[in-house]
């Protein structure tokens, strides 16, 4: 048996060509800090701190759009959705899940994002 202690790092990808503004996007729009990634991989990338995991962002062709996405818990859903609105990030809502809130969006690059409030 695995006995899993966290989930360290989730990993994203962009078109090689829309890097840098990936880099702008999760640090100036969703307001990660970004943090320091090591030259040791052969190809261009990001690494941001979010609370205790890291999203590493790296380069790929563009893929099609799937249900596939990573989730974060949020303190406050609705300013959430409010913020993101305001940077003209399409909130789309999703199926009722008993005891959370949650809606999703697309990045500009086509990874789903989903956030999600515990409700008490």
């Amino acid at each position: 048996m695995i006995e899993f202690t966290r989930t360290d790092h989730v990993n994203i990808c962009v078109p090689p060509e829309k890097l840098e503004e990936a880099r702008l996007f999760y640090r100036d729009v969703i307001g990660l800090p970004e943090k320091y990634r090591p030259d040791v991989f052969g190809a261009p990338g990001y690494w941001f701190q979010v609370v205790d995991i890291e999203l590493h962002i790296g380069i790929e062709p563009p893929k099609p759009q799937s249900i596939r996405h990573i989730a974060f818990e949020v303190k406050n859903l609705d300013a959430a959705a409010k913020h993101l609105e305001k940077h003209n990030v399409q909130v789309l809502q999703e199926a009722v899940i008993p005891g959370r809130n949650r809606f999703s969006f697309h990045d500009p690059f086509g990874n789903r994002v989903e956030l999600l409030q515990y409700l008490d």
